[in-house]
């Protein structure tokens, strides 16, 4: 594609290891190759999803697509100097799934913050991120996934003033025009949320299109400047 785009949020689900269901659910499998045929991106962030344990997967992934991508894991249980090592592989962030049974653990966001300056991401609908709504605001760096989900997460992401990814369209229960017009410009960052697990539709070019229309800088800029890749 002309424009060089950072992907934030896309998934790399590889068969040589393991999966865990979650609330009966195993994905198909979305392996670096098939990302590449899908997308082409100059760099994103690859995202642990809630049937991925463990850290080597991610780590795999993130030598096979090189400098540019970063990664982002869920359900960490390191020592500190794992996380160092981690970080070195290139990952930049802790995600808290709430919307998949997951808890927000807000020492483990500050310990990742002190220790490498992570980020946290939160997966959670308007309710639950208005529920948290003051603990989110004390963690030091927060981004929240697929536009909040729903309707109701609006005000609270602009109360918040944190980063959101315009991804998951297909997932979402809410108008993303009107929603992306809502939000800061320079808080958006595009993902195509690849290969769209659970979603009722995955990624269309379309989602691209809009973002682009709406908000230009969310398709690299602001997300080159929050992830910090290698490269």
């Amino acid at each position: 594609m002309a424009l060089a785009v950072f992907d934030s949020h896309l998934h790399i689900i590889d068969p040589r290891f393991p999966l865990a269901a979650n609330q009966g659910y195993v994905p198909d499998p979305f392996t670096v190759d098939d990302y590449r045929a899908a997308f082409d991106a100059a760099g994103g962030a690859v995202v642990a999803g809630s049937f991925q344990r463990g850290t080597a997967w991610l780590v795999d992934a993130l030598e096979q697509l090189g400098p540019g991508f970063v990664g982002v894991v869920e359900r960490l249980r390191a020592t500190d100097e794992e996380i160092v090592r981690l970080d070195a592989a290139g990952v930049r962030a802790v995600r808290f799934n709430l919307h998949r049974g997951g808890s927000l653990d807000d020492a483990l966001a500050h310990r990742v913050h002190e220790l490498a300056g992570w980020h946290a991401e939160v997966y959670a609908g308007g309710a639950v991120l208005a529920a948290l709504e003051d603990r989110l605001r004390e963690l030091p760096r927060l981004s929240v996934d697929h536009l909040g989900l729903d309707a109701d997460a609006l005000p609270v992401l602009r109360r918040l003033e944190c980063m959101v990814k315009a991804t998951g369209f297909g997932r979402v229960d809410l108008d993303v025009e009107a929603t992306l017009r809502a939000l800061d410009p320079s808080k958006l960052m595009f993902g195509t949320d690849l290969p769209g697990t659970r979603a009722r539709r995955p990624f269309q070019p379309a989602d691209l299109d809009l973002v682009a229309a709406i908000a230009p800088r969310a398709l690299a800029e602001n997300a080159l400047a929050w992830y910090r890749p290698r490269a």
